[in-house]
């Protein structure tokens, strides 16, 4: 990589952004034939890396937002990256184009015959019915898109200079844009994981898969940034202070996902009503019990442990090991709610599992990539980069 220190722009973006492409390719080639040889399985190993890099940058769009909702000034230098991961949401529809093509493989709900033989299931069709979902699925991901498109254009437009009124302008598309995402991001885990279990139901599930975007962002922003560390690219600009920050927000948000994974299972368990329960009771039998286990010690426990001290959130070692931990885990979470109500016997991996994820995410990083990267690395207009760069804490 080369990079110019007086514009703090890439004039070299180095070879990441090629073999991320090319394993995208192989990837998506890979599901291809996945695909052909058993679509059961292709369709749902789809829906679990569609969801992780979907929620990797909508937990990006959500740090925009609260960025210019909160005036924060620690994290201007960051603004540039969240705001190219969050410019992937509109990428992110064009892979969803293979879950409308296997709604009868996902959802029980899409068969006529069913719903028709199902009480339950006849009381929600209004809603739960194939056209509804399809244009309730458009509207997120127009308004997904809008509102990342237009923030990462203002932020260009920053680059002529800064000014109240563009401060305005970013804040009166935050405001609104905070609350259209809070909105989309619960009815869009409703509609593409909790329906694939339609009797089941949770009023805080849309909290909770928020709460994973969010650690979910957080770690590969920390991955991703160390990784231009490396490359002596931004020394001096985003230091140990801002990965701190980077690690307080993680280590909280593991928590608060810890706090709603929680509470959602303890009210219904104390509840105790059957088709409640029957949703946890499938991911405690056989090898799910292990699956389930792994994910309380290695999203929670074991990371929550890591992240104590103030020594851990500066390493160069640590913390991007912990953020990797945490992606990981992120995908294990996904895996746990998509998968039982395919495989209720067991946990049965699958080739077409990586195939799909890398797939999807070499794409995703090399998009990522060539936007962050096509402009300058920080806003060098913005008032308060002074300050960003001299944070501490």
């Amino acid at each position: 990589m080369k990079f110019n220190d007086s514009t703090y722009t890439v004039t070299d973006s180095g070879s990441l952004g090629r073999i991320a492409l090319v394993l995208g390719i192989l990837g998506l080639a890979a599901s291809a034939y996945g695909y052909t040889s058993d679509h059961g399985q292709f369709f749902h190993s789809w829906m679990v890396s569609f969801v992780f890099w979907l929620t990797v940058g909508l937990g990006a769009l959500f740090f925009t937002l609260i960025h210019y909702l909160a005036n924060a000034r620690w994290s201007v230098v960051l603004r540039r990256f969240s705001e190219a991961v969050g410019l992937t949401l509109p990428l992110m529809a064009l892979f969803f184009i293979p879950i409308l093509f296997g709604m009868h493989d996902l959802f029980h709900w899409s068969h006529e015959e069913v719903v028709a033989s199902d009480h339950l299931l006849s009381g929600k069709a209004s809603y739960l019915n194939s056209g509804f979902f399809i244009i309730r699925s458009v509207g997120y991901f127009v308004i997904w898109g809008l509102v990342s498109w237009l923030l990462y254009a203002k932020s260009g437009q920053q680059e002529q200079g800064h000014s109240e009124k563009w401060l305005s302008s970013v804040r009166r598309i935050s405001a609104p844009g905070i609350i259209l995402f809070a909105v989309t991001i619960t009815f869009a885990s409703f509609d593409w994981l909790m329906s694939l279990d339609p009797h089941w139901y949770s009023t805080i599930f849309g909290v909770y898969i928020f709460s994973g975007a969010l650690l979910g962002f957080l770690a590969f922003a920390i991955i991703l940034n160390r990784f231009v560390y490396s490359q002596n690219i931004l020394r001096g600009i985003i230091t140990d202070n801002h990965y701190h920050d980077l690690g307080k927000l993680m280590f909280g948000f593991i928590i608060f996902w810890a706090y709603m994974g929680f509470s959602q299972y303890f009210l219904i368990w104390y509840a105790n009503i059957p088709e409640e329960t029957v949703w946890f009771l499938d991911r405690w039998v056989g090898s799910w019990k292990d699956f389930s286990l792994l994910l309380i010690f290695g999203h929670f426990a074991v990371p929550f442990v890591l992240l104590l001290t103030r020594w851990s959130k500066r390493s160069p070692i640590m913390l991007p090991l912990v953020a990797l931990l945490l992606l990981v885990m992120h995908w294990v979470d996904l895996y746990w709610l998509v998968f039982p109500s395919y495989t209720p016997d067991g946990v049965h991996l699958s080739w077409q599992d990586a195939a799909s994820l890398i797939g999807i995410g070499g794409i995703f990083v090399w998009f990522v990539w060539g936007r962050y990267t096509s402009r300058p690395l920080i806003p060098i207009k913005d008032p308060d980069l002074g300050t960003s760069v001299r944070h501490t804490n």
